[in-house]
């Protein structure tokens, strides 16, 4: 499950689903992160003034960080095409031609991939679950979806193949041999 498969696109590797969902869970720890600054910032707010202001809301706090996600994954994707974790993985985002995101494109993805999450919370909410039950449908939404990108004839996911993006390996050179 984790073999480089050949995409099709100019010899362009997909790296395999394991390091892909390696990169995912790391990309959540630094997500985790960048989550907390909306509450830190509300946090402050409210110790400095003592009132709470509307935009510390559960919905309104949950948009501030949806749109800081959308710059951070927008910036680094058009930008080097990596994120850290991608980096760190060797995994690069490009377009299905193997050339380097634009903004647009970018944000596109960015906006497509919340069906990793998207069909499993909406669940939650209609359900009712709060909690572990919440926690666990996400995840089994988030399996299951990686999972579908073993159908995608590159093994590429679902939301790459409708922004026209693919994943690629991008592992260095190995040094030559002296």
């Amino acid at each position: 499950m984790s073999a480089v498969v050949d995409s099709g696109a100019g010899g362009l590797q997909a790296p395999g689903l394991i390091r892909r969902m390696a990169s995912f869970v790391y990309e959540g720890l630094i997500l985790f992160g960048i989550g907390l600054i909306p509450g830190a910032i509300g946090a402050v707010f409210v110790a400095l003034t003592g009132h709470q202001h509307p935009l510390q809301s559960d919905a309104a706090l949950r948009v501030i960080t949806f749109v800081i996600y959308a710059v951070y994954f927008t910036w680094f994707w058009s930008a080097r095409g990596q994120t850290l974790p991608m980096q760190t993985w060797h995994i690069r985002v490009v377009t299905a031609q193997g050339e380097r995101l634009t903004q647009a494109r970018a944000l596109a993805r960015y906006v497509a991939s919340c069906a990793w999450f998207a069909p499993a919370a909406l669940l939650t909410v209609l359900n009712g679950w709060t909690g572990w039950h919440g926690l666990a449908a996400i995840a089994v939404g988030v399996v299951a979806y990686a999972l579908l990108a073993l159908l995608h004839p590159q093994r590429q996911f679902w939301h790459d193949a409708i922004c026209g993006t693919r994943l690629i390996d991008s592992k260095p050179a190995p040094a030559p041999a002296r």
